[in-house]
């Protein structure tokens, strides 16, 4: 349920910078990952998968969007503003079955052909038939492959594994349409200078995602829904098509208002789930949790694990964006790191998909203060950490 109304908002607080930036071959300049286990206090869509005949199932959901399994809403304090109950970014209410390749990948295809010919004679003469059949074989692909794991997942088998440190250069803010889509490609393309390497050290594929900034959006406009959800109608990921939907009327400008460090952390996180979908997380989450069965507690707390992860992985970006320099600065950074108060806690449903508040919070500061991928594995946390 949401808090009363009236209740007292904490003062903005300025989130502690990453330690600076390392030099040339150095990694991404964070210390080295610590155990994960005591750093959280003790601490909260539908989902509908399909099977597919391959075993191949994808879900996901989102911070301050949602379009996986269901939406979450939040109550935000920024700056001293007022409390909102802001919907979460997420993940497509449906998951289509597919595998992810590069796209730089290779094919070739060969082919063998066979001929054959008939002559005959007939009371009218000669007469010659030929026929001819073309075979040929299945492309050969080449290149990273998606793995379908999780906690054993290859993006987490590198102890120093994180972000690099790259300066960002993003497009101003404004609350106008056109502005606003320039702004979520800037923020795409910074997100695709990072991930794009930390696959790439993990030999997993990478391609860039398509980004949809519509003034609404309907049931039929895209290939998974319009990512409504119990709890509201937010921003979201499809899988289907690797596509950021960021509709105008769903992400909180009544809200944030000027303030583009919230926008830029739903981008992130949303672009979480297009890591997960890169790297074969996805694929195995969806697999595990139809098994589970989607709303058993077995699977709401894989939809967790799934959330809270998206959560991690929009602070490594900023906190990696803000340790470089750049477009990124620390207004940027304390207004992000100000407006991760979202999760289950505000569930109209009931459901707890995405996980408490307090963690949704507490897994994106471990993220921007650590920027190691090993630190985002929520898969290998107890169940405490992801409630």
């Amino acid at each position: 349920m949401p808090p009363p109304p009236g209740r007292p908002m904490p003062p903005p607080a300025a989130g502690p910078l990453p330690p600076p930036p390392a030099g040339p071959g150095q990694g991404p300049g964070y210390p080295a990952p610590q155990p994960y286990g005591q750093r959280f206090a003790p601490a909260y869509a539908p989902y509908q998968p399909k099977k597919s005949n391959t075993g191949v199932i994808v879900a996901v959901a989102l911070i301050g969007v949602v379009a996986l399994g269901g939406g979450l809403v939040a109550a935000i304090a920024l700056l001293g503003g007022s409390t909102r109950h802001t919907a979460d970014a997420g993940y497509s209410s449906t998951y289509p079955s597919y595998s992810y390749t590069s796209t730089s990948a290779s094919s070739s295809t060969t082919s063998s052909t066979t001929s054959s010919s008939t002559r005959s004679t007939g009371s009218t003469g000669t007469r010659s038939t030929r026929s001819t059949e073309t075979r040929s074989t299945a492309p050969t692909q080449t290149g990273p492959r998606s793995v379908a794991k999780l906690g054993d997942n290859p993006l987490f088998a590198q102890a120093n594994g994180g972000l690099q440190n790259i300066p960002c250069s993003l497009s101003r803010w404004a609350t106008n349409q056109a502005s606003v889509q320039q702004f979520f490609q800037s923020g795409i393309r910074c997100l695709d200078a990072m991930w794009s390497k930390a696959l790439s050290e993990a030999n997993l594929p990478f391609s860039t995602p398509n980004l949809s900034v519509p003034a609404s959006i309907s049931e039929s406009s895209t290939p998974c829904g319009s990512g409504g959800t119990a709890t509201g109608v937010t921003p979201f990921y499809c899988p289907t098509n690797h596509t950021i939907y960021m509709p105008m009327n769903r992400i909180e400008i009544e809200t944030w208002g000027n303030h583009p460090g919230p926008y830029l952390s739903i981008l992130a996180h949303e672009y979480g789930h297009h890591v997960q979908a890169m790297s074969g997380i996805s694929e195995a989450y969806g697999e595990k949790r139809y098994d589970s069965g989607a709303d058993s507690a077995a699977g709401l707390e894989l939809s967790r694990r799934m959330e809270l992860q998206a959560q991690c992985f929009s602070g490594m970006f900023l906190g990696s964006a803000v340790a470089a320099g750049g477009s990124v600065d620390r207004n940027i950074y304390n207004e992000a790191w100000n407006a991760q108060d979202r999760g289950d806690d505000y569930s109209r449903n009931g459901k707890r998909d995405h996980g408490t508040a307090k963690h949704n919070i507490s897994w994106w500061q471990h993220g921007a203060t650590k920027n190691r991928n090993q630190q985002c594995n929520t898969w290998n946390s107890s169940s405490g950490d992801v409630s």
